[in-house]
Parts: C-alpha cells; sequence; structure tokens
C-alpha cells in the first residue's frame, strides 16, 4: 500500500473546521491504517511536521427513510495535530 492509498479525503464538517483553530486536521483513512502510517503519509505528502494521530473508527448505523432500511457505511477517521508553525492549505476557502 502506497501512501496515497492512506489518505481518502480531507473531512470538512463544522466541527472539524473548528479542529483547525488548534491545528487539527481530519482526514478519511483506509480501513488498514494505523497512527504510524497516517503520520508518515501526511509528512511525506504535505511535507508538515504530525505531533499526535488520533484514530476514530465509526461503525455501520441502521438507518431508515420511510420503509426502506438500510446501513450508513463504516468509515475509519484520522485527526491529525500539526506542530505549531504548520498549516495545511488543503482545507482552506
Amino acid at each position: 500500500m502506497s501512501i496515497y492509498d492512506i489518505l481518502i479525503a480531507p473531512i470538512i464538517t463544522e466541527k472539524s473546521t473548528k479542529l483547525i483553530e488548534q491545528n487539527q486536521y481530519t482526514f478519511e483513512v483506509a480501513p488498514s491504517a494505523t497512527k504510524t502510517t497516517v503520520k508518515k503519509a501526511v509528512e511525506q505528502i504535505f511535507k508538515v511536521k504530525v505531533v499526535q494521530v488520533k484514530i476514530i473508527n465509526e461503525e455501520k448505523k441502521k438507518r431508515r427513510v420511510g420503509q426502506h432500511q438500510g446501513y450508513t457505511p463504516a468509515v475509519k477517521k484520522a485527526i491529525v495535530t500539526l506542530a505549531k508553525d504548520d498549516h495545511l492549505d488543503v482545507f482552506e476557502v
């Protein structure tokens, strides 16, 4: 698995944009990703210094619309804390 396969997409929500003020960025990552592989991928792709990585496994949830029911997909997220001097331009609008 290459470093480009680890990071799937940035997650841009109201909560994740508030975390940017604290120099924390949220990514959707591959299900097989670990903290060390996420750290190496972010450091090599964006050329920044990563201080901390937190991993969140969101399980699938049962959802219902009318009489139809199904599941939301399971997602693995990573919250990456960068050093004070570093920032990512990916999240700026």
